[in-house]
């Protein structure tokens, strides 16, 4: 059996899918489509059930890829049955995906998810009452909650044998009495059972609304003297779409009539809320707490962060181990310092990716991250986005993989991308450490402030040429458009369900990140190997001498130039770059010493200090401060979009302006210094 999930976003639709699949899920794309597919199996009874989350959209609606192939999936008939979801603490608004699925011939269940916040706020709803209207089983559920799970089993065994259809005949009548005359010639002129999946009403009400693929379908079937007949009869009305979208609302009503009754409970905004959506102190409270989850998220990843600080400490017994045994000495480099450096890295970022999903999840499952998005919405909408948007720049103050990651709350894939190409401007934690010790060590604390002050104003213009630059390639009119949202209220975090979305989402960028890693991580080992351990004899040393008069011209001496490139495996490892191409031992060991803290300032700033001139460390500090982040970042990237192509292309833009910025700075402080 394979069932479908569908519902609006936040409607509970991946707390359901992760619970249900756990880690026997699957994440790629839709044939010829950006937009994610996510897919997964459970057992029951014995059977394998296929489960397909749906992308979360407002209505059946053909505006967006996301709605086409949420449409196109359940017409296809690979699902037997579509879970309907529905936010019980609002129905009145959560239950138009329902309305806009009554009229499609296939087996659907309405699940209403959250029925602990709809009991919060005083609300008791009469499911069998709404059951009996549709015709089809209703299911009072709480995703986050385990004891839910059993009468949602019971259902699925039911629609084994008993699968009903959304009773049509309310709706049906209410269009007729909205459009009289029009809507009987109309669906006369329709074959008498629909066409494929969908009924005469529901064919009417998306020609009504000009939906191109339901004309498309309706074309397909007629003749065309039959189809030019409904076209001028169409034309004959005004104002369809918010005519039917009127209907689906009073059929809306009618559902719950007397099925939902609301006790007298004070709606009332608390004082915090009052403050927390005002105009002027929203921001501050927003950056506040923000500020606040960031160093949180940090503290909540230490455990994994740590685990993979200790990852390269086991990496001196093993390499004497091997030694003892006669293995030959690139191999022992390649394991003890390119294999376990790489998943040291690897499991510190991740690390602070589950740290920042689950304390900004609990921000979102409270329902105050729908504010932040508010007060910022205006922000945004100077590059292009909307107030969702924000999260990952936020985010990505402490990592930008986290920042890729987060992008995900974002409804289109063009806002996504253009999201993750901005927010990629945002420095993460480890390039102020870089950019700190540099900047202090040539210019002082008065000179580094200045610096690091020029770094954000240099960076403002960058953010607003990188959004008119994608932004008018990647976003669409639709995509543009402001945001509108209903401000959730607040509830307790479900902490169970937090934590296992946080270890799913970690164990994904674990196993993104860990071949990209490993694999720079061994190309650099052999680069940088030598026979007789001096590492001025490597191919990386040589290599290096032998570019210099190129990289000379961006102002990076050969040196700084392979800390440059060193730092998209992680920003951190620059510095042991540094400490080693200019002291002369293995940078893969340097790196590793960076993963585990060891790299010492004071020997770093030493050997820069001897080695480059001021307008050469200025020009190394805007080529590493606005590089790319790292490729775990780009990996997050890929991921995210499910696209190579335009990562790549953010990825070497990045590059470019790095090293177009580092050139210009070169040269104009070569005048003064």
């Amino acid at each position: 059996m394979t069932i479908a999930l569908l519902g609006q976003p936040n409607s509970g639709k991946s707390t359901l899918f992760n619970a249900l699949t756990g880690s026997k899920q699957h994440v790629g794309n839709w044939p010829g489509k950006t937009v994610e597919k996510c897919t997964g199996t459970f057992k029951l009874d014995g059977k394998n059930i296929n489960v397909v989350d749906l992308p979360g959209t407002y209505s059946l609606a053909a505006n967006s890829d996301e709605e086409i192939v949420t449409r196109d999936y359940i017409a296809s008939g690979e699902a037997e049955l579509i879970c309907l979801l529905a936010d019980s603490s609002q129905l009145e608004r959560s239950l138009f995906m329902l309305a806009d699925y009554n009229g499609i011939r296939v087996p659907a269940v309405l699940v209403l998810n959250m029925m602990d916040v709809a009991e919060e706020q005083g609300k008791k709803i009469e499911t069998d009452l709404i059951e009996s209207k549709l015709g089809i089983p209703v299911l009072p559920f709480v995703a986050s909650d385990k004891t839910s799970y059993d009468a949602f089993y019971r259902m699925l065994k039911g629609t084994v044998k008993h699968r009903d259809v959304i009773s049509n005949n309310t709706l049906a009548s209410l269009y007729e009495e909205e459009f009289g005359e029009i809507y009987q010639k109309i669906t006369r002129l329709l074959p008498e059972n629909g066409i494929s999946v969908y009924e005469k009403s529901w064919l009417f009400a998306k020609l009504i609304e000009y939906d191109p693929v339901a004309e498309q379908i309706v074309r397909e079937a007629l003749d065309t003297s039959s189809y030019e007949e409904i076209v001028s009869l169409r034309s004959e009305i005004q104002n369809g779409s918010p005519r039917t979208g009127n209907c689906k609302f009073k059929w809306i009503d009618s559902l719950l009539a007397s099925a939902v009754k609301t006790k007298n409970i004070d709606v009332r905004k608390s004082k915090f809320d009052c403050f927390a959506i005002s105009k002027h102190g929203g921001k501050w409270i927003a950056a506040g707490i923000i500020f606040t989850s960031l160093i949180l998220s940090i503290i909540v990843g230490l455990p994994f962060m740590a685990l993979g600080g200790m990852i390269p400490l086991i990496g001196a017994p093993i390499s004497e181990w091997l030694a003892g045994i006669g293995v030959h000495p690139l191999l022992i480099s390649l394991i003890c310092d390119a294999l376990l450096t790489a998943t040291a890295f690897t499991v510190m970022m991740c690390g602070y990716i589950f740290g920042a999903t689950l304390v900004f999840g609990v921000l979102e499952d409270i329902g105050y991250m729908s504010r932040v998005s508010y007060v910022f919405d205006g922000t945004m909408q100077r590059l292009g986005l909307h107030g969702k948007a924000i999260m990952p720049f936020l985010v990505s103050f402490g990592c930008n993989i986290a920042g890729g990651t987060s992008s995900r709350v974002l409804d289109t894939w063009g806002q996504r991308m253009t999201t993750i190409a901005t927010s990629w401007v945002v420095p993460c934690g480890s390039t102020w450490a870089v950019v700190g010790l540099v900047s202090t060590v040539f210019f002082g604390v008065p000179g580094a402030a200045i610096i690091i002050a020029t770094l954000f104003a240099v960076s403002l213009l960058h953010l607003q040429l990188t959004a008119r630059i994608y932004g008018r390639k990647l976003l669409s009119g639709s995509d543009r458009t402001g945001l509108i949202m209903e401000l959730p209220p607040y509830h307790k975090p479900h902490w169970r369900a937090l934590t296992k979305t946080s270890l799913i989402r970690m164990w994904e960028a674990f196993k993104r990140a860990i071949a990209i890693v490993t694999l720079l991580s061994v190309i650099l080992c052999i680069l940088s190997y030598s026979k007789n351990g001096d590492a001025s004899s490597s191919i990386l040393f040589r290599f290096g001498n032998a570019i210099e008069p190129v990289t000379l011209f961006f102002g990076l001496r050969w040196q700084t130039f392979i800390a440059w490139i060193a730092s998209w495996m992680g920003k951190e490892g620059s510095l042991g770059v540094l400490s080693s191409v200019f002291s002369g031992t293995s940078v893969m060991h340097a790196i590793t010493n960076s993963a585990t803290g060891q790299a010492g300032g004071a020997s770093v700033g030493a050997a820069l200090t001897a080695a480059l001139t001021k307008p050469e460390a200025l020009a190394f500090i805007f080529a590493f401060y606005f590089n790319m982040p790292c490729v775990m970042s780009l990996s997050a990237a890929v991921h995210e979009t499910h696209s190579l192509k335009w990562p790549l292309r953010v990825a070497l833009y990045y590059i470019c302006i790095s090293l177009l910025l580092a050139c210009i700075v070169y040269h104009v402080v070569g005048l003064i210094f």
